[in-house]
């Protein structure tokens, strides 16, 4: 069991590495320093005169304390956490791309050895090796992922091969009795004699029976291109810029295939981390952080036995990769806006955040409460300006640190959600390439030949095309069905019964081709050309949008088109299955493909459904082909980490079989909704007062903002500022302005309370919102305190009387409570000034009620205690 003294150590170890946290741990270890000075200085030189900012800086010194442990390991934590997902993610899409990979071979090996020509020559019903190596390398030239297809008799002799380049006479390979022996298909991850010189190879075997006695005759073997697929997984996977290493696995942590071989070689045994903590683990001397993965399995498939995808990244190159570009190019609105939403994402990074606001809190009222300070002067202004200065130091450490660690967390958010979109436009086009792949070895079904090169075909020969196209729909689901026609573009065969077809309105015999897919189809120039219709509603399909893939079929002599066959993809099925699938485990987050007009082919959110338009970043829209990107905005009301990729076809598939379909996948990971108050605080943030000059005559002012304004007090009005979540909404029949009750305590018990006024909606008829930043200040005026909510504090300031001029009294909201105007920044900005007995005034008004606000139970709530 782990103990937190375990877990402190284990931190530690990661320290080093991350050159960014021990800036700010030295940062804040001189703070903290520097703040004690200042106390103890405080004590020994003026102890009188600082009595009233010694419960502060003790305050102060004590919440520094605890920020620079919390700090420090939440900064730790997240990077660690940030990196481990990554590498994750990687491991995670690695295997399970090559087991959705594997799945289809399992079905090809299974569906090709029941082809009628094989099984006759495997047989000895016919003798044409030339013909079946042929269609062998037909089937080869449309699935290209085989390195080598085989057909072996019971005894394991080669009966026909098109690897010229390895021949192989007969084999003594078990494989070939276990296959032999199984109703299904053999999986075999080995060096073999089928495959001389090779160190492994990847075969997909099964059985091929007598047509006629069903007893089994023959092997058939497809050799999987482990290597080159492997290579182009790695290559399409990585996205860190080279500093991690992915690996494929066995049970024995054996590496089968290597990013790196010159790294880490195949063959070699690397550590395993299949739980996923966060530690080092140590290859060759070397120290790393290590992710295992499993397959999910699919389709019931789980893959070979013990294959995991495995990430590795060197502990020095960890934590040196760039921030996700996304971050610095994001609205800071929209940036802000999510950081309120840190309680729900990241509650260590929230736990930092209202840690700061309070120390900012302490440090703001020290300086309020030192405000007209009497006594020896000269020794307090000292300490006075060492904790402004400091104060102003510790408010600049922690924004820097707070942006970073929101940085570090929401850096990993944007990689995952674009390695998703790159994982599932990956999957769709990898998907896809089976289907231009099916509907051309289908045309080659000497059964559909046959129909189709008879010019009045029979009932029985229609019935037995329909029946073939049947079986076939039946071994693959991914299709809602197949079609057959002829050379007038008329349907002849469906895989579908007529009359179950007529029962739901959708018969298609006899229906013609539209003149664009039939004219198409002619023109396609060879049995490699296929031709595919735009994604757009189908009557074939329900009237829901999908792809059509349609291949001439052609005599075999001439090769002249005698029809077609058209296979209807299940597009909504499909796409909604490799969406929910990938997404399987984030409920906050939606996946949709959509094409370059933004159309929706397939959405798991139930607001948008396939067919429909939907507003898509132009950036987004003109993505190059295989480039992805990730971003922070606003999508339905809600910030969002959005992922999106562009589709870049898999092996010839778009790439150069002359199809062309631009497909993108986005993804929107969502965290809570849009916040009205983010501009503001954006503007809030770039605000700065500039040092001024002193004069003949200064007044202290104490500074905040009312939305984006800054305002100003008499600082010797301010006794403190409290967190307005402390406010209790008590009811007193109260007016519209008037939120509530705040207790002030002294010595940790309650000494009084105070009713709580919402300035903004005092100044200008807008309620304010009530955020992480809004704090309370507690005025005394005439011998009554009151708490004021405003936006932000921002820091108490001596300013020469020339700079502050009178306002004219003005009629209307506000009612002159706005009696004066600093014209600071050199007069480029004005700060304006509230003026306390206005405010009173005002609220003493019948119609507003000061004295109606206190209720009974409370009686002397208003009073300041002496």
């Amino acid at each position: 069991m782990q103990t937190d003294t375990d877990t402190e150590v284990e931190l530690d170890t990661f320290i080093p590495f991350m050159r960014n946290v021990m800036r700010c741990e030295g940062t804040l270890r001189e703070l903290s320093l520097t703040w004690r000075m200042i106390e103890a200085s405080a004590k020994m030189n003026c102890p009188e005169e600082a009595s009233n900012l010694l419960p502060m800086m003790a305050a102060t010194r004590n919440g520094f304390e605890r920020l620079e442990s919390d700090l420090v390991t939440s900064m730790v934590r997240e990077s660690l956490a940030s990196v481990m997902a990554e590498i994750g993610t990687s491991a995670r899409n690695l295997i399970d791309t090559v087991v959705r990979n594997l799945y289809e071979r399992t079905a090809d090996v299974g569906f090709l050895a029941t082809d009628l020509a094989l099984g006759r020559f495997v047989a000895g019903l016919s003798d044409n090796p030339g013909e079946i190596i042929a269609r062998l390398r037909e089937y080869r030239n449309k699935y290209t992922v085989y390195d080598d297809i085989m057909l072996l008799d019971a005894r394991g002799n080669v009966l026909a091969q098109i690897d010229e380049d390895s021949p192989v006479e007969g084999s003594c390979d078990p494989l070939v009795a276990k296959t032999l022996a199984s109703s299904s298909h053999v999986e075999t991850f080995r060096a073999t004699d089928l495959r001389p010189g090779h160190a492994h190879a990847l075969v997909y075997s099964h059985r091929i029976v007598h047509p006629h006695t069903g007893v089994a005759v023959g092997v058939l073997c497809l050799v999987f291109g482990f290597n080159s697929e492997m290579d182009s997984l790695f290559a399409s996977h990585r996205r860190d810029g080279g500093h991690s290493l992915q690996l494929l696995v066995d049970a024995q942590q054996r590496v089968l295939a290597s990013s790196d071989p010159l790294w880490i070689p195949v063959g070699a045994r690397v550590p395993a981390n299949s739980g996923g903590a966060g530690r080092l683990l140590v290859h060759a001397g070397r120290s790393y952080l290590v992710q295992t993965v499993a397959a999910q399995g699919y389709q019931g498939y789980p893959g070979p036995a013990g294959w995991r995808g495995q990430v590795m990244i060197a502990a020095e190159l960890a934590f040196t990769a760039q921030v996700n570009a996304g971050i610095a190019r994001q609205d800071p609105a929209v940036s802000q806006g999510l950081l309120m939403h840190a309680a729900t994402f990241c509650p260590p990074l929230h736990a930092i955040i209202t840690a700061a606001q309070t120390i900012r809190r302490v440090v703001w009222n020290g300086q309020a409460v030192s405000s007209g300070q009497s006594g020896d002067q000269l020794r307090l202004k000292a300490v006075l300006d060492q904790i402004g200065e400091t104060g102003a130091r510790t408010n600049q450490l922690f924004t820097q640190s707070v942006q970073d660690l929101y940085a570090t967390v929401l850096s990993a958010s944007l990689h995952a959600n674009e390695s998703m979109a790159c994982l599932l436009v990956d999957l769709l086009d990898r998907n896809l390439y089976e289907r231009a792949n099916d509907c051309r070895w289908w045309a080659l079904s000497p059964t559909l030949r046959e129909l189709l090169g008879d010019p009045a075909p029979g009932r029985q020969a229609l019935a037995e095309a329909g029946r073939v196209l049947a079986h076939i729909n039946s071994l693959y689901t991914v299709y809602d069905k197949l079609v057959v026609y002829d050379r007038q573009g008329r349907i002849v065969a469906s895989s579908q019964p007529e009359a179950a077809q007529e029962q739901r309105g959708a018969g298609l015999l006899g229906q013609a081709l539209d003149a664009r897919t039939w004219a198409a189809v002619q023109r396609l120039p060879c049995s490699q050309s296929y031709h595919v219709s735009p994604w757009e509603d189908s009557a074939w399909h329900g009237g829901r949008p999908t792809y059509i893939y349609h291949a001439a079929i052609r005599a075999p002599d001439t090769g002249a088109v005698l029809g077609g066959i058209g296979i209807v993809f299940n597009a909504a099925q499909e796409f909604e299955a490799m969406l929910r699938g990938t997404l399987a485990g984030k409920p906050n987050t939606q996946a949709l493909f959509v094409n370059r007009q933004g159309r929706v082919l397939a959405s798991t959110g139930p607001a948008r459904s396939a067919g429909q338009g939907m507003a898509v970043p132009a950036e987004v829209l003109a993505l190059a082909n295989g480039q992805s990107l990730s971003r922070v905005l606003v999508h339905d009301g809600r910030y969002c980490v959005m992922g999106a990729s562009a589709c870049s076809g898999y092996r010839e598939f778009k790439v150069s079989d002359g199809y062309r379909d631009d497909v993108l996948a986005l993804s929107y990971e969502s965290f809570g909704d849009v916040q009205e108050d983010a501009p503001h605080a954006v503007q809030r943030r770039g605000m700065q007062l500039l040092p001024e000059a002193p004069g003949s005559q200064n007044r202290e002012m104490a500074t905040f903002f009312v939305g984006a304004a800054l305002y100003a007090l008499q600082a010797d009005c301010v006794l403190e500022a409290l967190p307005a979540q402390a406010i209790a909404p008590v009811s007193a029949e109260r007016q519209p302005g008037c939120l509530g009750t705040l207790a002030r305590k002294e010595k940790g018990a309650v000494s009084s309370y105070v009713w709580v006024f919402d300035l903004g909606l005092l100044l200008h008829g807008a309620p304010s919102a009530i955020t992480g930043h809004s704090q309370v200040i507690v005025l005394r005026q005439g011998g009554i305190c009151i708490g004021l909510l405003v936006s932000e504090l921002h820091e108490v300031r001596v300013f020469p009387q020339a700079r502050i001029t009178a306002l004219p009294a003005l009629s209307g909201r506000g009612q002159g409570m706005v009696s004066e105007l600093i014209h600071a920044n050199e007069g480029r900005l004005l700060v304006q000034c509230i003026n306390p007995q206005a405010l009173m005034a005002a609220l003493r008004q019948p119609e507003r009620g000061l004295g109606s606000l206190l209720p009974p139970a409370l009686p002397s709530a208003l009073q300041a205690k002496a």
